[in-house]
């Protein structure tokens, strides 16, 4: 696939009328059974060209995760400022890497059998980089082949970002048990003694930060705040880690951020390189950031099949709730027609999900709602392929990998 440019329309870009842009999606889709799941192309290359902007030049690691297609991760790497993937599990790695050469694991693994895969081919040892942050899984690596017969396995450490603020505690995602300079140095020191390993990079994913829609509501201001701290704390200590670091190993790379994160991350010089996904097809959990404004890239429209009311509509289906915390903000939100909400008692269901307001009186059986999803890449998991939307046809087909016969988490 490639990517056309955004044509402006007379509101600006296209989605900035939601009429016309969803109601081209719409006829764009209007002879496919639903569900169906669509990529606007040109929103998707919007995306992907303002994230390399925000990223001022310093090159950006695709996370596969929040996209979950080939041919759209594919597409990304062929943009200038993008470089590498992020993967989210070693199985998938490997399988990324029969075509992909600089592929770092974004979490440790403990997967016996793509570990004995791993050594067990040379090309896919030096295309793979392991992500580490205990001794004990250096120990799983040599449990499962022992460095004297394999390949050297190149590691990088994962170092836990998160801010422990005076008087509140740990805020941020728990990651790894190595958070100061000295513990990380220790770990690294560790690891340059062991045979069979080599430690070629470091990776620390500021989510508090990259995470935390910062544009409205009432705790808006208290995120901005410890943002901000957070934001300068990070600074003075991830360039603490990577000076001790350099002491000990000649590290390739240095990993940050997140696409809620880029500016920030892309200015801490001692980063080398930074990881975003999630903006390229746009999840609406991320239209809450006051720094960016994606595209709606990515969606899907389910059929209205039943009226039980004059004011509802219910869809089949709908209920493809995103991982995380039990909110609101993880399930998906009709987008159009505008005017849509779930109700209160319900949310998205299953096999059904009833959506109130003027506009579903207006709604009648075998017309379409589309809906985003929350986080970006889970859609796929949902849906054996995507359609390639160009204006208001259909470009072109890709598969998930769900689609290609993969199911890797």
């Amino acid at each position: 696939m490639a990517y056309p440019p955004a044509a402006a329309s007379a509101h600006g870009l296209p989605w900035d009328d939601p009429d016309a842009y969803w109601g081209a999606m719409s006829r764009a889709i209007a002879d496919v059974p639903a569900p169906v799941g669509a990529i606007n192309i040109a929103a998707l290359r919007y995306n992907a060209l303002d994230m390399a902007v925000r990223a001022s030049g310093v090159p950006i690691r695709v996370a596969s995760k929040s996209v979950r297609v080939r041919q759209v991760i594919d597409a990304t790497l062929a943009l200038p400022g993008y470089r590498g993937i992020l993967a989210f599990t070693l199985a998938e790695a490997l399988w990324l890497a029969e075509d992909h050469d600089d592929i770092v694991l974004g979490y440790p693994t403990a997967d016996r059998a793509a570990i004995a895969r791993l050594a067990a081919d040379e090309t896919a040892a030096a295309r793979v980089t392991l992500m580490v942050d205990d001794l004990a899984q250096l120990d799983l690596v040599d449990a499962v082949v022992p460095a004297s017969s394999r390949p050297v396995i190149r590691v990088a450490i994962d170092a836990d970002a998160s801010w422990r603020a005076p008087g509140l505690g740990h805020i941020g995602v728990r990651r790894s048990p190595v958070h100061e300079p000295g513990e990380v140095a220790n770990l690294a020191r560790a690891i340059t003694t062991r045979p069979g390993f080599a430690l070629v990079g470091l990776m620390m994913y500021e989510a508090q930060i990259a995470g935390q829609p910062d544009k409205a509501g009432a705790d808006a201001p208290v995120i901005r705040w410890m943002q901000r701290r957070s934001g300068q704390e990070l600074l003075e200590r991830r360039s603490a880690i990577v000076a001790a670091l350099r002491e000990i190993a000649p590290l390739e790379f240095i990993n940050g951020g997140g696409t809620g994160s880029l500016e920030l991350t892309a200015s801490d010089q001692s980063v080398t390189e930074v990881t975003a996904g999630s903006g390229l097809l746009a999840g609406h959990l991320f239209d809450g950031y006051r720094i960016f404004d994606p595209a709606p890239a990515a969606a899907f429209a389910m059929d209205v099949v039943r009226k039980p009311l004059p004011d509802i509509a219910t869809v089949l289906g709908g209920g493809w709730v995103a991982s995380g915390p039990p909110l609101a903000s993880r399930q998906a939100k009709p987008v159009w027609p505008q005017g849509l909400h779930t109700l209160g008692r319900e949310g998205t269901g299953e096999v059904q999900t009833p959506l109130q307001g003027d506009t579903a009186r207006e709604l009648r059986v075998g017309d379409r709602v589309w809906f985003r999803h929350s986080k970006s890449g889970e859609l796929a998991e949902r849906l054996g392929s995507y359609l390639l939307i160009d204006d208001d046809r259909i470009a072109g087909e890709v598969p998930t990998y769900r689609g290609e016969g993969k199911a890797f988490l």
